[in-house]
């Protein structure tokens, strides 16, 4: 049985960067839907990665790499949301694993490592992407608690082909004394219904 260990990385030396962009590219190569039309260069995923791991250091991301008898097998991250209004959540992105590791289920460990990171940092909601013929990792997130919440129609383009944003959240817990408004009418930020 190989060894499985997540790291979570603030710094990558070049090994690393190697090993990460081993996982984009070829899972790329192999049609993965990680947000790439075709294999990025190793520059690109080392420009990619400086700006993942500045944010990582300031406090507003997290990147794990799951490693495989040492060597990085499988990638993913989250980022804090952007405006004011957001900043009690995360978006979990970027999670592949390379296609020789898969089966060894790496994805599922990195979403729930990533999950965890984010609940035991005090973010209130993780969200997530997915491409709608990703049926294989929409099912992964939801045997994790993910649930469907939005689906914009063939909003992903790839070539000349069209495909369905889902979005996916998984509340991770809020703060003693929360109040949970919904859509209820009134507070801040509301309006009244035009009839």
């Amino acid at each position: 049985m190989p060894e499985i260990e997540l790291r979570w990385l603030t710094e990558a030396d070049d090994n690393l960067r190697t090993e990460i962009h081993t996982v984009v590219h070829d899972v790329v190569a192999a049609g993965g839907a990680v947000g790439y039309h075709e294999p990025p260069t190793r520059d690109r995923i080392s420009a990619w990665l400086d700006g993942v791991l500045k944010q990582v250091r300031d406090g507003n991301a997290a990147f794990t790499a799951a490693q495989v008898d040492g060597v990085t097998q499988a990638v993913g991250l989250w980022r804090r949301g952007s405006t004011a209004v957001f900043q009690h959540r995360v978006e979990i992105q970027q999670i592949m694993a390379h296609p020789s590791a898969r089966g060894l289920g790496l994805g599922k460990r990195v979403v729930q490592g990533l999950v965890e990171h984010a609940r035991e940092n005090g973010f209130e909601i993780a969200t997530l992407g997915v491409r709608g013929n990703n049926h294989g990792a929409i099912e992964l997130y939801e045997s994790l608690g993910f649930r469907e919440c939005g689906r914009m129609p063939n909003a992903i383009a790839v070539g000349h082909e069209r495909w369905d944003d889902v979005w996916m959240y998984l509340p991770l817990g809020y703060p003693e004394g929360t109040v949970l408004n919904g859509a209820n009418a009134g507070g801040l930020g509301s309006s009244p219904r035009r009839n």
